[in-house]
């Protein structure tokens, strides 16, 4: 396995498979990048599995859950008829020096576009931060948490926002390259291993 992308999506299906793969690549190494849904499921499973909170999940997978590590943003919770109401377009992202986001992109301030109405729970941040999770990259307007990631860990980052979106055949989104990257290197590290045998 050279790397792991968790995509966006919507929904409860197939979302427990999505959990364990980033629980193999955050355990093993494997090099990850988590967008939008894939950054709220990489918090679900680093909450249950390192933190300890044992049902946790998102409002939208679980609206019971004990541990809601990732909830409806406020200013959705009253919309009753949620077509078109997403949090859309771009936002200004705050990027933690000497984080691997900002190495990345080289900028203290991103402009990335979103669309998505859940985000990390303020109530859990503490803790998840506690624990070791880095939050890397904040909102500008809100203090939102917008990329996460794993410090000792060969390349597992997060975005809520879509990195995609910006991406273009001659100027690559930086979190995708990076990815890149770092499957090239993961991969070369495995074939040496082999080679020494």
């Amino acid at each position: 396995m050279d790397g792991i992308v968790v995509l966006p999506g919507f929904g409860k299906r197939g979302t427990e498979g999505k959990i364990r793969a980033i629980n193999y690549a955050r355990t093993r190494g494997v090099p990850f990048l988590g967008v939008c849904f894939g950054m709220q499921l990489a918090v679900v499973e680093f909450a249950r599995n390192v933190v300890g909170l044992q049902g946790a999940n998102s409002t939208e997978n679980d609206p019971n859950t004990p541990h809601p590590v990732v909830d409806l943003l406020p200013e959705q919770a009253s919309i009753e008829k949620k077509g078109g109401t997403m949090r859309l377009g771009g936002y200004k992202v705050v990027l933690t020096k000497g984080s691997r986001i900002h190495s990345l992109y080289s900028s203290e301030v991103i402009q990335e576009r979103h669309r998505h109405r859940y985000e990390v729970n303020p109530k859990y941040i503490a803790r998840l931060v506690e624990s070791g999770l880095s939050i890397t990259g904040l909102s500008l307007e809100g203090g939102r948490v917008e990329v996460i990631e794993l410090r000792n860990h060969p390349y597992f980052l997060a975005t809520q926002f879509h990195p995609e979106f910006k991406s273009r055949p001659l100027r690559p989104s930086p979190p995708y390259l990076g990815l890149l990257k770092a499957a090239v290197a993961h991969t070369e590290g495995i074939v040496e291993k082999v080679k020494e045998r």
